[in-house]
């Protein structure tokens, strides 16, 4: 199967030699599964020339706004306007939960609580499942038509699905917790405050599901489920 991911950011310059950019970090969550995977850098206007070029897609996480003044950022909200209509399996990862939201109709917005940073307990799919976080947008208002599958008492909407080939989250099953150490000790200094920055570094100790939502997510491309 044929994947296309979307994209729409980078990681830090200095991390980037040992983890590579997001697209190249959903590979690796997705290996051995029977995946062809081809990515886009649609930062650079990359996007592809057709829906059906590949069998199902991929939108990243990224340090941009869905609210801000890119270029690339309507191309993209077209683009995935056109992938639910033809309800092409389509999976969407913080700014990738956000953008499909805020195209289909929702509403994004920075958080007036601020940051979510480092390992969280979500409630998803009926169950708590700890995911890493890195974020401060939310959706703040879901699209007409989705449903709600996965929240916090931070993050109230904080996964989404819309019919069978919408499947969106806000947490990151991507990231191990090597890479968000070195989100903390880079990319967050000066942003995110001290005393959760370093919280963050702390709440790596633990484990968490990123190989079952690598699971879920297979399923999800597969067969179209998606898990409430």
């Amino acid at each position: 199967m044929k994947i296309g991911i979307l994209q729409t950011g980078k990681s830090p310059e200095l991390l980037e030699p040992k983890f590579g950019d997001y697209g190249n970090m959903f590979e690796r969550m997705l290996i051995g599964r029977k995946f062809e995977f081809r990515i886009y850098d649609i930062l650079e206007n990359n996007f592809p020339t057709s829906i059906i070029e590949q069998d199902g897609w991929i939108i990243t996480g990224s340090r941009f706004g869905v609210y801000e003044d890119h270029d690339w950022i309507p191309a993209l909200e077209s683009l995935i306007r056109k992938l639910h209509i033809a309800k092409a399996p389509l999976i969407g990862v913080c700014f990738g939960h956000q953008i499909i939201a805020q195209a289909l109709g929702g509403k994004v917005e920075k958080y007036r609580g601020g940051w979510s940073v480092g390992r969280v307990e979500y409630e998803l799919h009926g169950k708590t499942t700890p995911l890493f976080a890195w974020h401060q947008d939310q959706v703040i208002d879901p699209p007409e038509g989705s449903k709600t599958v996965a929240f916090t008492d931070f993050c109230a909407h904080a996964g989404l699905t819309i019919g069978d080939h919408i499947y969106t989250i806000q947490p990151h099953p991507e990231f191990t917790a090597d890479f968000v150490e070195g989100l903390a000790e880079t990319r967050a200094k000066g942003i995110v405050p001290d005393p959760q920055r370093l919280a963050a570094i702390e709440s790596i100790k633990d484990p968490v599901a990123n190989a079952d939502m690598a699971d879920h997510f297979e399923a999800f491309l597969k067969q179209g489920q998606a898990y409430g």
